[in-house]
């Protein structure tokens, strides 16, 4: 062996010998969750929950930041270049980590930017009018929202998010021409749905439903297979006639790529245990979301719903990615 090859290999000896040793030690400090929307909305409220739980398990904090702006985009960007040492972390969903590609082609980061923590929830869509709106249900919606093209307004958390796919599925679904406003987050969309401002919102179920049942917007539809227990009124996408319309999405964790694989296992144990814990469950239920199965829980599940997710989108939205 050459005195260089010699060299070589005791100095990548000796950096897998620190990786190993920072990973032991990790956590020593505050880790940063950067979540890709405004707070009150479905991602924020489902990553402080997971969070809080998270932290119970590693022994030190986790402090949401929320980073709007651009359909998730921004924060994505942000938690890409952020330094691979496990201490910046990002939630996603289908939106921020797969849609983004073909709505956002000259991105700065791709999947391959990332390294999959876990996926922490599944979740359901939902549309909701604002309370005055003349159609009681789905099928008189439709039925006006046919007879006034491009009138209706349906807010949604911003192109890339996870509510721009509910929208975008809703309305192909229902073959319908409806005016898609983009928001800084769900939470901005639905005040404005409350007030009167816009016509409705296509919105995850964790962050609508309390709105819903305190009837300051009226549910038409959740596009899941069965009715959920937080809002038993609300029929599923087959009950109310458009069996076609499909809105069950997922929220994951994702670290930089580069962040040592013991790091990763560690972030991923604490999720494990956070989702399995009866606070985080019970928390769900209110929120009308679901934990991951689990046989769910490993990092490379994640990543199959990404490289999934990519491809499908990439045919739904084909329209956005030609503008």
């Amino acid at each position: 062996m050459s005195k260089f090859a010699a060299r070589l290999g005791a100095a990548l000896a000796a950096l897998l010998l620190t990786a190993t040793a920072q990973a032991q030690d990790f956590p020593k400090r505050a880790i940063t969750m950067i979540v890709p929307f405004a707070a009150g909305g479905t991602s924020d409220v489902i990553a402080r929950v997971v969070a809080e739980q998270m932290s119970a398990a590693l022994g030190q904090p986790i402090v949401i930041e929320n980073v709007a702006g651009a359909g998730g985009s921004t924060a994505l960007t942000r938690a890409s270049r952020a330094e691979p040492d496990g201490y910046t972390i990002a939630i996603g969903n289908a939106g921020t980590s797969a849609a983004a590609y073909t709505i956002y082609p000259k991105l700065s980061f791709t999947p391959d930017s990332f390294v999959p923590i876990a996926m922490v929830a599944k979740t359901f869509g939902i549309i909701a009018l604002r309370k005055d709106f003349p159609a009681k249900d789905l099928a008189e919606f439709i039925a006006y929202a046919r007879k006034n093209p491009g009138k209706i307004n349906l807010g949604h958390a911003g192109v890339g998010s996870s509510n721009y796919l509910i929208c975008k599925s809703f309305v192909q679904a229902a073959g319908i021409d409806a005016t898609l406003v983009g928001y800084r987050g769900a939470a901005p969309a639905l005040t404005d749905a409350v007030g009167g401002q816009i016509d409705g919102v296509c919105d995850a179920a964790a962050s609508v439903s309390q709105s819903i049942n305190e009837k300051l917007v009226k549910g038409i539809v959740v596009g899941s297979n069965v009715r959920l227990g937080t809002l038993p009124d609300v029929p599923t996408s087959a009950e109310a006639g458009l069996p076609e319309f499909e809105a069950q999405g997922w929220n994951g964790l994702f670290a930089p790529k580069g962040t040592p694989p013991a790091v990763i296992a560690k972030l991923n144990a604490a999720a494990r245990s956070a989702v399995e814990s009866d606070a985080v469950k019970k928390r769900f239920g209110d929120l009308s979301t679901v934990a991951p199965d689990a046989n769910e829980h490993a990092p490379e599940v994640l990543q199959e719903l990404v490289t999934r997710d990519v491809a499908k989108y990439r045919k739904l939205l084909a329209d956005d990615a030609k503008q």
